[in-house]
Formats: structure tokens, C-alpha cells, sequence
């Protein structure tokens, strides 16, 4: 059964696990047909699912507007709907940065038109530079599209795991959650941003939270990843390393009989300081696979909430 928890201070009740889209905008090696999209949100909400994260450059408002599609058949109350702002995609893996106001509120319209939506829920600034983070005019426009009604919250996705800058001016700029890498090979925002995150109130989406696959113990070392998969793109070197740790956490953390996807992602979630986590999937096989993760946390969590 999916739990779920209130995201910072807002009114939002997530699942503890989202689903992350990104693979919908191609960079994962494959193209989606729309019937594949829905069989993917149909299994997470038939699971409880509710939360799922997206962004303006995944292709181009592509895996927005499979969502849309999707969103459009269906009843727009059942699902959270995340996206976020600041990029141009160009081709894959090749975008440039578009922060100014302007640009993002045609970017916003463009969100809403391809999500077939007349609001978002969580609208986020998307790992840009603290220069452009820190411009009071685009926060300000944001703000009128809060009151316009066609954003209901905003939140950050640091691009560095240790940005306290951006995380601390959260309060300054109304942005009411934080999404940040964090996984069990990866947990640098526990120095710094998650007790930032615990002090102002802020929801924490735990991105990547599988470590773009390698905590999922399909991998030794040595793995080879063909030229269409994005860890292709990985130094050689340092995904030999970070398998080698893997096996020694399997054989080590991952107690007997349970998967370590679903204890990798478990992990995540038992942070005091985290919500949910939004691991991306292929198929509804591994959304049910994720899923299965929420049974392997126990204890109270400051953000439970019961619906």
C-alpha cells in the first residue's frame, strides 16, 4: 500500500513514490507511443500512485504531452503533476538555458497547452545558476501566475546536491519544495540542504534516487551500457567503482529475500527530511517494482499524512 506525505508546507498530499518521466522525452534510448504512457500512469495509479514529475526540455514538451494526452482521459484530481522551467530543448541531450521572466511565463503557457491542464501543481526552477535563481523579476511574475491560478506552488530543483544557496532563499522566493539527487551512493544533501529543507518546511523530492540504475543490482562490475543508454555517457572508470560499491551494499545492507531497488528506494524514504522519491520506470512492471518499496518503510514520519 503507497503511503503518502504532505509536501513542506502546501496543501499537496504526495505518494511517497512518483514516477519520474523523463524517459518519455527519448534520452533513455527508446521513443514512447502513447498507449505505452498510459499502461506506465494507469499501473501507478492503480497502486496509489499520484505524484508524477516531468519538465518543459524532456524532448521538447514531449513527455508533457504524453501526460496531457493521458491527463486528458482521465479525471485531472487524481494525479500531483510536477513539472518545471528554464531550458530550451534543442536535440537530445542538448539544451540551452532560458530563465529570463518573459521566457518563462511563455514557457509556462506552452507547459500548460502540451499537459492539456489550466494549472500546475508544482511548478519548478530547473538547475539553473544562481544568477538567474536570484532575478526578483521572475519570481515576481511567478507569483501573478500563482494568483492567476495557473500555478499552485512553486519549488526548486537544485542542479548542484549541495546548492544551499538556492536552498535557503526558499522562504525568500516562495518556493515551497526542494528536489535534489539523493541516493544511497550519493548523500551529500544531508550536510547541508536537508537540514536547510527541515528548517524552512520544505518538501524534498529525491531525484534519481536509484542512482540512474546502478542501485537496482542488475550491474557488476565491468557492465558495458550500449551507445543509445544514457549511462553510456558515464565515465568508464567511475561506474566501475560505483558497481564495486553497489555489491558491497548488497552484500552488506540489502537483507536477505528483499530487492535492492525497493530497498534502495525505501532507504531514501526513511529520511526524516525526504517525501517522496520519483524514480523513472520503463515499463509498469518496474512502476510496480517501485511501488512495492513503500511496504519496506516502517516507523512514523514527520510528514504522514492518511487520506
Amino acid at each position: 500500500m503507497v503511503k503518502y506525505r504532505r509536501l513542506g508546507s502546501t496543501e499537496l498530499h504526495v505518494s511517497v513514490i512518483g514516477i519520474g518521466t523523463w524517459q518519455f522525452g527519448g534520452e533513455w534510448g527508446r521513443e514512447y507511443a502513447q498507449e505505452e504512457a498510459d499502461a506506465i500512469l494507469d499501473k501507478g495509479q492503480e497502486l496509489g500512485i499520484n505524484l508524477m514529475d516531468t519538465a518543459e526540455c524532456y524532448g521538447d514538451h514531449l513527455s508533457e504531452s504524453l501526460i496531457g494526452d493521458y491527463i486528458s482521459r482521465r479525471k485531472r484530481e487524481d494525479w500531483i503533476i510536477a513539472t518545471k522551467f528554464g531550458h530550451h530543448f534543442h536535440e537530445r541531450f542538448t539544451r540551452t538555458d532560458a530563465f529570463d521572466a518573459k521566457g518563462v511565463i511563455a514557457q509556462l503557457d506552452a507547459s500548460l497547452r502540451a499537459l492539456k491542464t489550466d494549472y500546475i501543481d508544482l511548478y519548478q526552477f530547473h538547475s539553473g545558476p544562481d544568477q538567474a535563481f536570484d532575478n526578483d523579476e521572475l519570481w515576481t511574475a511567478l507569483d501573478k501566475q500563482i494568483e492567476a491560478g495557473k500555478i499552485r506552488f512553486l519549488g526548486t530543483s537544485i542542479g548542484s546536491n549541495d546548492n544551499l544557496h538556492q536552498t535557503d532563499a526558499s522562504a525568500r522566493v516562495n518556493s515551497r519544495a526542494i528536489q535534489v539527487v539523493y541516493n544511497r551512493l550519493d548523500r551529500m544533501p544531508e550536510e547541508r540542504v536537508f537540514p536547510s529543507c527541515e528548517r524552512q518546511d520544505l518538501g524534498v523530492l529525491a531525484r534519481v534516487p536509484l542512482a540512474s540504475g546502478y542501485l537496482s543490482g542488475k550491474y557488476k562490475p565491468g557492465a558495458v551500457f550500449g551507445s543509445t543508454d544514457v549511462r553510456h555517457r558515464h565515465d568508464a572508470e567511475n561506474t566501475r567503482l560505483k558497481l564495486l560499491e553497489v555489491e558491497r551494499i548488497q552484500r552488506e545492507e540489502v537483507p536477505q529475500g528483499v530487492e535492492m531497488a525497493s530497498w534502495a528506494l525505501a532507504w531514501c524514504l526513511k529520511h526524516p527530511a525526504v517525501t517522496a522519491v520519483i524514480p523513472g520506470c520503463k515499463d509498469p512492471e518496474q512502476v510496480a517494482a517501485n511501488a512495492r518499496a513503500a511496504g519496506l518503510v516502517t516507523g512514523p514520519h514527520p510528514q504522514d499524512v492518511r487520506l
